[in-house]
């Protein structure tokens, strides 16, 4: 009805209406054009962002249909388009902005020391204290650098550091204002990913939830608890944690008309379900039930990421698998065709999810060397620690299977990565702590250290049952009992062959267990 409403004030000022009621017009064709973005008319609101943005007028009254423009580019998935809008509007505001290029890691550092200067030692309650922020023209650049950390997300990853940095020096020397959650978010999603900077990563995750508390911040609630949930507080406390409080942050987003966040909410919800071992046939029931939603609000990127994860659950159920795998390989031929480095991410990390528990070793180290930097493109989600440790595991079956280089060459890129992870351990990650074990064990045998593999592989039982991961007690009875049949000790072999079996019948993982009975008949 809005829509119609628009329209018909457009038409009754008539074709002199710019000349007549500047003021009016503007508004009716900046307010139209939202409209039609929200129903879905792209081509009506398409005209309408083009009259405005073809009128010789300020900037500044541009902004609202810059907004949308950016806004619905993304949307249709044209995320270069949408980045280039943004990186335009903000030149146009006479505002420092980055180039739409890979950035080198000299770059990131330069920006990020700036960054660290301008903080010194200001604590979460210190940068929740700062000023509002009363310049109008930063107020509108900080909300394009807001829409920028998304599609810089999936197509350039090295260049969202330097908006995050960009979001938040500026609010340093401008002052707060909704973005600046964003800003410090974000801030500590790289501290915590990138850097290793654990407790001060979540410093400024806890900036953030301090900002949205305050007055006039309300739009950014749902995005700040995404942001800090899925990227920050994971580095240090158990990853089940994080389960309500994003259910809390998809609640409130739609509560405030905020549907992008509250979907991302849900996406990373599903993906810690997953990964915390919850039983898949509960797990595919939400996912089909989180589709029809997504499907309803037009949420189409987000919901790529939930049939990623669906088409994974049904795989190791046994469901539909062929189907499964051509919508995965049409999923990576989209992310090809549109440069979408986050998406093919997804898709690879998942498929090697696959690989893994079925013990395919040879295609798991082969879609390894052909993935690229998967870590990088899912920047500090919890889907990133998850695809180091299977990668891990990777190159070290990899290695024992090889001889001569190639075995020196897979256990020196295994070294590499179990660095990584014993490093996030010693900095208070409890969640790597079974990985670290299951790993360890695997290059005691690499190694040839039976003895101290098998008090690994004890120790990686015992810490992944406790902290409630079913899944990887399962994959850790399995990798034992492959442990104990190359020792030749019978016993223990079908003792943990059972074990495994039994986690992954709790599970609901009917393939897995269908290909463990095939192996014992």
């Amino acid at each position: 009805a809005a829509k119609v409403y628009f329209k018909e004030g457009r038409e009754a000022l008539g074709s002199r209406g710019w000349e007549g009621d500047y003021s009016t017009m503007l508004d009716l064709c900046s307010d139209g054009a939202n409209a039609c973005f929200l129903t879905g008319d792209l081509d009506t609101m398409n005209e309408l962002i083009d009259e405005v943005l073809s009128k010789d007028i300020d900037t500044v009254e541009k902004y609202r249909v810059s907004e949308i423009k950016v806004k619905s580019l993304h949307a249709v998935g044209k995320v270069i388009e949408s980045i280039d809008a943004a990186l335009d509007f903000r030149r146009q505001l006479g505002l420092p902005t980055p180039q739409k290029k890979p950035a080198s890691k000299f770059t990131i550092a330069r920006e990020y020391m700036r960054v660290k200067r301008l903080l010194k030692k200001k604590t979460a309650e210190d940068i929740a204290n700062l000023p509002e922020l009363d310049d109008e023209r930063q107020e509108m650049g900080q909300r394009m650098n807001e829409l920028l950390i998304v599609c810089a997300f999936q197509v350039q990853p090295t260049m969202l550091p330097l908006i995050i940095f960009l979001l938040t020096t500026t609010t340093l020397k401008h002052g707060l204002n909704p973005s600046s959650c964003d800003a410090f978010a974000g801030l500590g999603m790289i501290l915590c990913g990138r850097l290793g900077k654990l407790e001060k990563g979540c410093e400024m995750a806890k900036a953030a939830e301090l900002i949205a508390e305050q007055p006039g911040m309300r739009r950014i609630t749902s995005k700040t608890i995404f942001v800090a949930q899925s990227f920050c507080y994971h580095w240090t406390e158990p990853l089940q944690d994080t389960v309500t409080p994003l259910l809390e942050g998809c609640q409130k987003g739609l509560e405030i008309g905020d549907t992008d966040s509250a979907c991302s909410c849900l996406v990373v919800r599903s993906y810690c379900l997953y990964f915390t071992g919850r039983p898949l046939e509960s797990i595919q029931e939400e996912l089909e039930a989180t589709i029809e939603v997504m499907t309803q609000l037009r949420q189409d990127a987000r919901k790529m990421r939930i049939v990623i994860l669906l088409a994974t659950v049904k795989k190791l159920r046994g469901i539909d698998t062929e189907a499964g795998d051509e919508k995965m390989d049409s999923l990576l031929a989209t992310a090809a065709a549109t440069g979408n480095f986050s998406l093919a991410a997804f898709v690879n990390s998942m498929k090697l999810e696959v690989f893994v528990i079925f013990q395919q070793w040879e295609e798991a180290i082969e879609l390894v060397q052909k993935s690229g930097n998967v870590r990088l493109a899912l920047t500090s989600a919890f889907n990133t620690v998850r695809y180091t440790f299977l990668q891990t595991l990777t190159y070290f079956k990899a290695a024992q299977s090889a001889s001569g280089k190639k075995r020196k060459q897979m256990k020196k890129c295994g070294t590499a990565t179990l660095k990584v992870i014993q490093g996030w351990a010693k900095n208070g990650n409890v969640n790597v702590v079974h990985y670290l074990r299951i790993l360890e064990a695997e290059l005691d045998l690499l190694q040839g250290n039976a003895k101290k593999a098998e008090e690994s592989f004890k120790a990686a039982i015992t810490s992944s049952r406790r902290n409630g991961f079913r899944n990887d007690t399962a994959l850790a009875h399995e990798l034992s009992s492959s442990f104990y049949k190359a020792k030749g000790d019978e016993y223990w072999t079908n003792y943990h062959l059972e074990c495994s079996k039994s986690c992954y019948q709790e599970w609901e993982c009917s393939e897995k267990v269908k290909l463990l009975d095939e192996s014992q008949s």
